[in-house]
């Protein structure tokens, strides 16, 4: 016996490619907006994490925060199993969507759809 754990669960990606670069490609959407919401004197970066690394470290700490998310997305749907890997992928591309959608019709035309626009935080 070699002393090693043998298991039958491998951490692999999951098996959907096109889900996954859908989501790399809304993550880097959502990125660069998340840059223009806090430029902006008319819109308000609603997630606080964002803004936390946003008072740190200023604009490449909203790219930090933006990268944490994705590592943790890739962590995590690594780990999971078939088909939940790939349920939860497309659970958050959906999200993505929505909050992509919503933060490019703001910047667009200052009118937010889903009413997510909302805020009291500005930058120093």
């Amino acid at each position: 016996m070699s002393g090693r754990i043998r298991s039958n669960r491998y951490v692999t990606p999951p098996n959907s490619p096109l889900l996954r670069r859908t989501f790399l490609l809304l993550w880097a959407v959502d990125t660069i907006t998340a840059v223009f919401l806090i430029l902006v004197p008319y819109a308000v970066e609603l997630n606080p994490v964002t803004v936390f690394f946003y008072t740190l470290f200023g604009i490449p700490g909203i790219v930090l925060a933006a990268c944490c998310y994705v590592a943790l997305v890739i962590i995590v749907g690594n780990f999971l199993p078939n088909p939940s890997d790939v349920v939860f992928v497309a659970a958050l591309v959906a999200l993505y969507v929505l909050f992509v959608f919503n933060n490019v019709i703001l910047l667009l035309f200052e009118w937010a759809p889903f009413g997510l626009d909302t805020g009291t935080w500005r930058p120093p």
